[in-house]
């Protein structure tokens, strides 16, 4: 109960911090704070943190995002997971750009206990402009997974990764996402996909709801290959 009141007061201090600042950089984004139910490894309700930030110019981009999920029961815990992404583009015609991305987790109670992703493609903006968007990428990169305790296992290889971000603006304020990602290696296939729904509520101020599946092709010995969390949750637009 302790990490779930540390957790609300970053909230507290992270977003009026960055509202006031990002004005000033060039940067945009959101934070949320969420409520989640998870199935697969753990069958836990928890509670999240979030913040997406991006910044926009003639030729490059930058898209940082982090999220901690926490959750116990009966005192004990038994949901703990960070998930850190960078992401830096550089357009090369009006739809097409190249980009380079780096992606880390750490997830006390997953298929894996930790690993990342280092990788480079190309993209190209398939649809636009609003109130559709549809982007998609390619490329090739290294990835590290190291599975949980007490194994000491960690495998590291070249993998493939496609990505598809699409989203619908239903008006000035409902808007859809709906996110894939797949990374492929010999070892493991991993996809994810996510769907979510945003209904502004006042001001910078919006709701949130949203469905997750991860599945691995491949898992340790006593691991479940799908996960699921559901979240339901308040969003601060910094624009």
């Amino acid at each position: 109960m302790k990490k779930y009141l540390i957790t609300a007061a970053l909230a507290a201090i992270l977003v009026p911090t960055l509202a006031s600042a990002q004005s000033d950089n060039g940067w945009a984004g959101e934070a949320s704070l969420t409520g989640s139910k998870t199935t697969g490894n753990t069958e836990t309700t928890d509670i999240g943190l979030g913040l997406k930030l991006a910044k926009e110019g003639e030729k490059w981009s930058h898209k940082f995002k982090a999220l901690a999920d926490y959750g116990e029961s009966s005192g004990v815990n038994n949901k703990q997971r960070l998930a850190l992404g960078y992401q830096i583009d550089r357009n090369i015609s009006e739809r097409m750009y190249v980009y380079g991305n780096a992606d880390y987790f750490n997830d006390d109670f997953g298929a894996f206990k930790d690993g990342y992703f280092l990788g480079t493609g190309l993209g190209y903006k398939a649809v636009l402009p609003e109130p559709i968007g549809w982007n998609l990428e390619g490329g090739l990169g290294f990835r590290s997974q190291s599975e949980q305790e007490p194994s000491v296992i960690t495998t590291e290889e070249l993998a493939l990764r496609g990505f598809s971000d699409f989203d619908y603006k239903f008006n000035d304020a409902v808007s859809l996402y709906n996110d894939t990602e797949i990374i492929y290696s010999s070892s493991d296939t991993y996809i994810w996909n996510e769907i979510g729904l945003t209904a502004q509520l006042m001001g910078n101020l919006a709701a949130r709801a949203s469905f997750r599946v991860d599945n691995h092709s491949n898992v340790p010995v006593g691991r479940e290959k799908t996960d699921t969390i559901t979240r339901f949750g308040v969003v601060y637009t910094l624009k």
